[in-house]
C-alpha cells in the first residue's frame, strides 16, 4: 500500500481485445429510455401495493377478466410484483435481454387488445381504450429506444434458467401438496387426491383467487399469500439466472502478466498498490498503446478496480476508456477502489465521482525514530518483545531456498483466521510464488528459535514496500507485529528501501477530527458508531496501530458513477476482500471452472 514514481517510454504495443464502442447515455436520457423504465417501476408499485392491499388487489383482478384489459403487466400479486420490478431493475440497467422480453410480451398483448377492440362489448368501455392507449405508448417508447438498451448478458444464461426452472418448480410444486395436505380443513378432506391437492397447490404457486380450484380442500388464507410468495422467490431465481450479468472477463494470460511487469518495471513507484495487479482473478484492460493498465475484477455486476491504473499517467485514459465502455456494454457498473488523489482525478475526468474512503499509513525510513517523548509506548513495546529474546530475520523472497518457502507458506496457511483468503485491492492472494522473488519475507523466531510470525512484503517501486500479509501463533507474545515492523523499519538498508508502506485506515479522518476539542455533534455521532462497529471489524484499531509509527497519512479514494449504486458497489467491495460470501448454487447447477490463481 503507498505511492509516487517516474515514467520512461515503451514501444507501442496493441492488447488483443477489441475496444468496446462507449455507448455511454451522455446527459439528458432519452425520453424513450426513461419512459420505459418508468412505466415498468409504477406497474410493479401497483402490483405489490395490490398484493398487500387485499381490496385493492381484488377490485384489480376484476378490472382484469371477462369484458375488461388492464394495461401491459398491472396485475395483482406478489409474483406479478416481484417480476414487474424485477423487469424494471434490468431495463434500468439497459438490459438487452429485458428489452426484447418486454417488446415480445407488450407487443403480443398490444395485439390481442387491439384484436379485441373489434368487438362491440370490449369497445364500449372507456378502460380499455385507456389500456390500449398506454400499453401502445410503452411499445412505443421501447421501440424508439432500441438504442438504449445494449447491455449483454452471460451465454449461458439460458440453459441455466432453466435448469433452475426445470428443478425449482417441481420442488416447489411438491411443497406446496404437502403444505395444502397439512392444512385441508375441508369437512370431507379425506375424499380428496393427492393428485387434487397437488394441482390446488400448484394453481396457488401463480394466483390469489378466492375461488378453489378442485373440491375437497379448503386451506387457510395464508397459505394461498405462503405459497404465492413461495412462487414469487422460485421465478426471482429463475429471472435472476435468465438476466445476470456476464460474471467475468477472461483471466490474465502469461503475456498479459508480463507486459504487467514491465510496467511495474517502469512505473511501479508511481503507487504502493501497483504489484497487487498482479493477482491471477484480476482481468486487463490495456490502453491500445500498451502504455498503460487497469487492472479490476467483475463481483456481483460491479466491475471493481483498484488502486490507480498502471503506466504513463499521459496514457491512463487509454486503459480506462475502453474499461468503461466494457463495464457498460455488460451492464456492470464501474467502480474503484483505493485510487490516490493523482489516479482519482483522471477517473473523474471520465465521469466518475469521488468519496474519501480513508488513509494510507506511509512510513518514510530515513525519518523513523524510537526516540521521543511521543514514542515511549511503543518503545517499551519494543523493548518488552527484544527481552523476550524474539528476533527477526529480512530476505528477499529470492533469496529462500524453495523447501524452506513452501514451509514458511504452510505455516502461514495454518495461522490463517478462518478458510477464507481475505483482501483484493491491497493483498497478493498468494505467498511463495517464483515470479514474486522480489517480495520480502520477515521471519520472527523467540528465544528457542522457533517460528512464532511472518510478514510479507511486495515491491513498491525499487525503493519501496507494501505490506501484503500478516500472520502469527495465536499463542506467542503480544506485539509481534509492531516489532517486526519497526525492525524492518531500523534495518532498511539490509533490503536497499526508503519507505514503507502499512495497512489502510478506513475512516482515519473522522477518527482524528472527531476526538478533537469542538469537534461538531455530527462528526462526534459519526465516530461514535464507526466506534461501535469497530467491535466486529477492525476500523478504529488500525488506525491506532498505523498511527503509532507517525507516518504520512495519504488520503485513498472510492469511485462511483451513481450514489444509489454506493450499497451495491459496497457489498460487491466486501465480497471481494472476503468480508462477505455469496450464497452459491446447488453443485449440480454450477459450471465447472478452472481457478486462475492456482
Amino acid at each position: 500500500m503507498g505511492m509516487v514514481g517516474v515514467v520512461p517510454k515503451q514501444q507501442e504495443t496493441h492488447h488483443p481485445r477489441t475496444p468496446v464502442p462507449d455507448r455511454t447515455p451522455k446527459p439528458g436520457t432519452p425520453w424513450p429510455y426513461t419512459t420505459a423504465v418508468w412505466y415498468v417501476r409504477v406497474v410493479a408499485f401497483i402490483n405489490l401495493l395490490s398484493a398487500a392491499w387485499v381490496s385493492l388487489g381484488q377490485d384489480l383482478r376484476r378490472h382484469n377478466t371477462e369484458d375488461y384489459f388492464t394495461p401491459y403487466l398491472l396485475t395483482a400479486g406478489f409474483a406479478s410484483g416481484a417480476f414487474t420490478l424485477f423487469l424494471a431493475i434490468t431495463l434500468r440497467r439497459r438490459k438487452r435481454a429485458a428489452w426484447i422480453l418486454n417488446l415480445v410480451l407488450s407487443g403480443l398483448f398490444l395485439l390481442l387488445l387491439a384484436g379485441s377492440m373489434l368487438f362491440p362489448e370490449i369497445r364500449r368501455h372507456p378502460q380499455n381504450w385507456a389500456s390500449l392507449l398506454i400499453t401502445a405508448g410503452f411499445v412505443a417508447a421501447l421501440a424508439a429506444g432500441r438504442g438504449e438498451f445494449y447491455a449483454k448478458g452471460d451465454r449461458a444464461n439460458p440453459k441455466l434458467a432453466a435448469a433452475v426452472a426445470g428443478v425449482g418448480l417441481p420442488l416447489c410444486s411438491l411443497a406446496a401438496a404437502l403444505l395444502v395436505t397439512v392444512t385441508n380443513e375441508a369437512p370431507d378432506a379425506a375424499r380428496s387426491t393427492f393428485a387434487e391437492r397437488w394441482c390446488n397447490g400448484t394453481m396457488r404457486l401463480v394466483s390469489l383467487a378466492d375461488d378453489a380450484p378442485v373440491p375437497h380442500i379448503s386451506t387457510p388464507a395464508w397459505v394461498h399469500i405462503a405459497l404465492n410468495v413461495l412462487s414469487t422467490v422460485l421465478l426471482l431465481a429463475v429471472l435472476y439466472a435468465a438476466f445476470r450479468s456476464r460474471r467475468a472477463t477472461d483471466p490474465p494470460t502469461p503475456d498479459d502478466e508480463a507486459r504487467l511487469r514491465e510496467l511495474l518495471a517502469r512505473h511501479g513507484d508511481r503507487d504502493s498498490l501497483g504489484y497487487f495487479a498482479l493477482r491471477r482473478d484480476k482481468s486487463v484492460m490495456l490502453s491500445p498503446s500498451g502504455k498503460a493498465a487497469v487492472a479490476y475484477r467483475v463481483v456481483g455486476g460491479v466491475s471493481l478496480a483498484s488502486g490507480d491504473p498502471l503506466g504513463d499517467p499521459e496514457a491512463w485514459p487509454g486503459a480506462i476508456e475502453p474499461w468503461l465502455a466494457e463495464a457498460r456494454e455488460h451492464g456492470w457498473l464501474p467502480a474503484v477502489m483505493g485510487a490516490s488523489e493523482e489516479g482519482g482525478t483522471c477517473y473523474a475526468r471520465h465521469g466518475l465521482d469521488a468519496l474519501e474512503l480513508g488513509d494510507e499509513a506511509i512510513v518514510e525510513t530515513g525519518d523513523f525514530t524510537l526516540q521521543g517523548r511521543a514514542m515511549r509506548t511503543v518503545r517499551q513495546a519494543y523493548n518488552r518483545v527484544v527481552r523476550a529474546g524474539y528476533t527477526v530475520r529480512i530476505r528477499r523472497h529470492e533469496e529462500i531456498g524453495a523447501a524452506e518457502l513452501a514451509l514458511l507458506t504452510r505455516r502461514a496457511d495454518d495461522w490463517r483466521d478462518g478458510s477464507t483468503e481475505r483482501g483484493f485491492s491491497m493483498a497478493l492472494g498468494r505467498l511463495g510464488h517464483p515470479g514474486d522473488g522480489r517480495c520480502v519475507m520477515l521471519e520472527c523466531r523467540d528465544g528457542e528459535g522457533e517460528l512464532r510470525a511472518l510478514l510479507s512484503f511486495v515491491p513498491w517501486g525499487e525503493k519501496g514496500l507494501s505490506l501484503d500479509l500478516m500472520r502469527r501463533d495465536r499463542d506467542s507474545e503480544n506485539g509481534l507485529m509492531e516489532f517486526m515492523v519497526i525492525e524492518l523499519l531500523r534495518r532498511a538498508d539490509e533490503v536497499g528501501i526508503t519507505q514503507v508502506s502499512l495497512n489502510f485506515a478506513m475512516f482515519r479522518s473522522v477518527f482524528e477530527r472527531g476526538s478533537r476539542l469542538g469537534a461538531g455533534p455530527v462528526l462526534r455521532l459519526w465516530r461514535s458508531l464507526l466506534g461501535f462497529f469497530s467491535r466486529w471489524w477492525q476500523i478504529e484499531s488500525l488506525y491506532r496501530a498505523n498511527a503509532k509509527y507517525r507516518p504520512v497519512w495519504e488520503p485513498r479514494f472510492l469511485l462511483f458513477e451513481r450514489s444509489a449504486d454506493l450499497l451495491r458497489i459496497g457489498l460487491a467491495a466486501a465480497r471481494a476482500e472476503g468480508f462477505l460470501e455469496a450464497p452459491r448454487a446447488p453443485r449440480l447447477l454450477r459450471r465447472r471452472t478452472k481457478s486462475p490463481g492456482a
